[in-house]
């Protein structure tokens, strides 16, 4: 074999692995490339519920999920309003449920899909500027209901609320 044909050799296996590493390793990339460069910080304040919300608490364990996939998956950094140079306010307009399986033997409820309608606008606070604005954004879950696996709502819920704030925080991409 030539030197040519050698390297062309390595070449290709180096392109091969390099191939195979970012698809084993691809649920594991940051988005903090996809994020704006000009904002290092960001305060997410804790989000409201609307009037027709009944769910206890639900406002504050979506604000926690929020701030977590922002942790985990961007480059920002967390801050007080006073010290920030964003802010991520937010309201939790609606949650609906959808059946999706009855269990044919019982007759009740398998599984359910939760439907989160949100509203959140993200502000540039040294400019004044809304960077993005969503009203009545969508997102879903699905969750197992009590009989026969005996997960709750709350239990139960905490994916489709992990879901809800990983499509928020999506929503702070910055555009093609």
């Amino acid at each position: 074999m030539t030197n040519s044909k050698i390297k062309k050799c390595r070449w290709l296996l180096a392109a091969a692995l390099t191939m195979t590493a970012v698809a084993a390793g691809g649920c594991n990339y940051r988005l903090g490339d996809l994020h704006r460069k000009d904002v290092r910080t960001i305060a997410v304040p804790t989000w409201t519920r609307g009037r027709d919300v009944f769910r206890r608490e639900v406002e504050i364990r979506l604000t926690e999920a929020i701030i977590k996939q922002i942790q985990n998956h961007t480059q920002f950094r967390l801050a007080n309003t006073s010290a920030a140079d964003t802010k991520l306010t937010g309201s939790i307009e609606r949650i609906s449920q959808q059946v999706l399986s009855i269990n044919t033997d019982t007759g009740s409820v398998r599984e359910m899909e939760v439907i989160f309608t949100v509203s959140f606008i993200w502000t540039d606070l040294r400019k004044g500027k809304v960077l993005k604005e969503k009203e009545n954004f969508l997102a879903s879950g699905r969750h197992i209901e009590p009989t026969p696996f005996r997960e709750d709502f709350f239990e139960g819920s905490e994916d489709v609320i992990n879901e809800v704030a990983k499509r928020i925080v999506e929503q702070l991409e910055e555009g093609w």
